[in-house]
C-alpha cells in the first residue's frame, strides 16, 4: 500500500502493482500487439501487391506498423480505457497519476513513447530497463511512469473514499479564524493518519500521540490549544477547516450575473 495525497488535501491508500503482475499484463499486451501487427502487415501487403510498389514503400509500411503497434496500442488503450490496456484490464491494474487521479492523453503518450524507446524495445533490452527501474523505485515505477508522473495500482480492490474530517461544532468558530498556512502537508498527513486510525489505537497511544500532534500543530500555528478539549476534537477541527478551505479554493468561480436584460 502507498499513500496518495489528492488535490483536496486528503490521503488515499492504494495497493501498488508490483513486477510479477505487471509482467503478466505486459505479456498479454505483447501477444495482442503481435496479432495486431500481423493483421496490419497482411492487410498492407495485400494492398500494395495490387500496385506493384517499390520496396521502399514496403519498408515505410513496416516502420509505420512498428510505431503504431508499439506506441499507438498502449497510448490508445490507456486513453480510452482510463489508464488500462487489455492486459491491465484482465489483471485488475490501472495507471493513475501520482496523486491518485485519472490519467489523460498526455500521460498515456509519455508512457507509451518512453516504453517504446527506453523501457522495453529500442533501448530497453526487452524490458530489462523497466525491471531494474521498477525494482529501484518504492512505488515500482519504470522510466515512463517517472516522466509521466504516474503509478500503476490494483483497482479490483475497492478504492476507499477520501477521508474528510468533520469538525466538532464547538470548535468550528476557533478553527475558522486561524491562519492555517503553516499547517503544511508534512504535518497534515500524520494528523490525518491519526484521525483515520484513531479507533485502532490503544488508549495510551491515542492520548500520547494526540497530545504530541496538538502541541506541534498549535506551536507551528502560533496559537494555544483550546483548553479542556481532547486531541481528537482539536485535530479534527484543524484538518476539517484545512480541507474546507482547499475544496473552496478548487471550485470554479461563479459566473457573474448579467442584469442588463432588465
Amino acid at each position: 500500500m502507498a499513500v496518495f495525497t489528492t488535490g483536496e488535501a486528503v490521503a488515499l491508500e492504494l495497493p501498488i502493482a508490483r513486477i510479477p503482475t505487471r509482467a503478466a499484463a505486459f505479456l498479454i499486451d505483447v501477444v495482442l500487439q503481435f496479432v495486431l501487427a500481423w493483421l496490419l502487415f497482411a492487410a498492407v501487403v495485400m494492398l500494395l501487391v495490387r500496385f506493384d510498389p517499390d520496396i521502399a514503400w514496403l519498408d515505410t509500411a513496416v516502420l509505420v506498423i512498428f510505431v503504431t503497434v508499439l506506441a499507438g496500442y498502449p497510448v490508445t488503450c490507456e486513453t480510452l480505457l482510463r489508464g488500462r490496456t487489455v492486459g491491465k484490464l484482465m489483471l485488475g491494474l490501472r495507471v493513475v497519476r501520482a496523486d491518485g487521479g485519472p490519467i489523460d492523453f498526455r500521460h498515456a503518450l509519455t508512457r507509451g513513447l518512453a516504453g517504446a524507446i527506453v523501457d522495453f524495445w529500442a533501448l530497453g533490452g526487452f524490458g530489462a530497463v523497466a525491471v531494474v527501474t521498477s525494482l529501484c523505485s518504492p512505488r515500482a515505477r519504470r522510466i515512463g511512469d517517472i516522466l509521466a508522473g504516474t503509478v500503476v495500482v490494483h483497482d479490483r480492490t475497492r478504492i476507499p473514499l477520501p477521508a474528510l474530517a468533520a469538525a466538532p461544532p464547538w470548535l468550528q468558530s476557533w478553527s475558522q479564524h486561524l491562519d492555517l498556512s503553516a499547517l503544511t502537508e508534512d504535518l497534515a498527513l500524520p494528523i490525518r493518519r491519526y484521525l483515520t486510525r484513531y479507533r485502532t489505537l490503544t488508549p495510551e497511544i491515542q492520548a500520547a500521540l494526540g497530545h504530541t500532534l496538538v502541541t506541534t500543530a498549535c506551536t507551528r500555528l502560533g496559537v494555544p490549544p483550546p483548553p479542556n478539549y481532547p486531541p481528537l476534537h482539536i485535530l479534527g477541527a484543524l484538518i476539517s477547516e484545512r480541507q474546507r478551505r482547499t475544496l473552496t479554493q478548487s471550485r470554479p468561480a461563479p459566473m457573474p450575473f448579467d442584469m442588463t436584460w432588465r
